[in-house]
């Protein structure tokens, strides 16, 4: 797997959970994204979860956004999160258009958006590929690089595809 680079629409409407709907280019005036987007309807997605609790943790401190993008409703993305829809930023996307718009073919994928619109996204999980956008995250950050990977977490796969 390798990541793909393009940049995002800036008119791109955006809302978290129980928030307010903004564009894109409006969210990214103070701080870029990196995002782990999920299908809350898919085993492959539930597999990832604890290792984007670890990016997110990592990079929480940081001059950054996380959070997730969750192709469900409000309501189906509180029910596949529980908690965590509370801990991170949660962003519905029940019509896929966030992460097709993101170039997104296979979930869960990773996706870091620069302040100019700058795209860099990973489909499916592959710690060396996800590695590769949180090793040039943290570079651009000037913060610590995280190893994935690493004991407990899943092997690779391909994900499920955005698309049905």
């Amino acid at each position: 797997m390798e990541t793909q680079t393009n940049v995002a629409p800036a008119d791109l409407e955006i809302k978290s959970l129980g928030g307010t709907g903004y564009k894109l280019r409006d969210w990214l005036t103070s701080y870029p994204f990196l995002l782990v987007a999920i299908d809350p309807y898919t085993a492959e997605s539930s597999w990832i979860l604890d290792s984007a609790v670890r990016i997110f943790d990592h990079f929480s401190p940081a001059d950054i956004r996380v959070g997730f993008v969750c192709t469900a409703e409000e309501a189906g993305c509180k029910e596949f999160l529980g908690p965590l829809a509370e801990r991170y930023m949660t962003i519905g996307d029940p019509d896929r258009n966030i992460v097709t718009s993101f170039g997104l073919q296979r979930l869960p994928g990773l996706v870091h958006v620069r302040a100019d619109g700058y795209l860099q996204t990973a489909d499916g999980w592959d710690p060396k590929t996800w590695s590769s956008i949180t090793d040039w995250v943290a570079t651009i950050l000037a913060w610590s690089k995280l190893s994935l990977g690493v004991a407990g977490e899943p092997s690779p796969y391909n994900g499920s595809p955005v698309e049905g």
